[in-house]
């Protein structure tokens, strides 16, 4: 029972500290576009920014470098394993900066997660804060 309540309480507590490739201290990913709270048709253009990293392709082992991950509509997938290939959560192993989306219309939530070479977020997670958008039909 006390270990069962440590790993549950380690859960908790250190949920973005589990990746083993560093991240520089201030690192940062966030969007240029869309803007939080913003109202637009599909598809929805997202502009991808990143600060004090650089972009490299998936597969690509070097230092200070990621590439992007778009979270849609769900919540971060687990620090310590590769990051999910679905409708949920979209890859740009090619280092991308940017993308096209289609949404149905109604409320949107986005999120940026950057993963390492091999998928996995960078130790000290570089995360972008969640926003939402709302798509309209017109």
């Amino acid at each position: 029972m006390r270990i069962l309540l440590l790993t549950v309480i380690t859960a908790i507590a250190f949920p973005l500290m589990a990746g083993d490739t560093p991240a520089p201290a201030g690192a940062s990913v966030y969007f240029i576009a869309p803007a939080d709270g913003a109202r637009l048709k599909s598809p929805v253009r997202v502009v991808f920014g990143l600060s004090g990293m650089g972009v490299a392709p998936a597969g690509t082992q070097k230092d200070k470098t990621g590439h992007h991950h778009l979270i849609i509509d769900a919540d971060l997938p687990p620090a310590d394993k590769p990051i999910p290939a679905d409708d949920n959560h979209r890859h740009f192993g090619g280092g991308q900066t940017e993308t096209l989306i289609e949404l149905e219309p109604g409320k949107h939530t986005l999120q940026l997660l950057l993963g390492d070479w091999k998928h996995v977020p960078h130790k000290s997670a570089v995360v972008s804060e969640k926003i939402t958008i709302t798509v309209t039909r017109y």
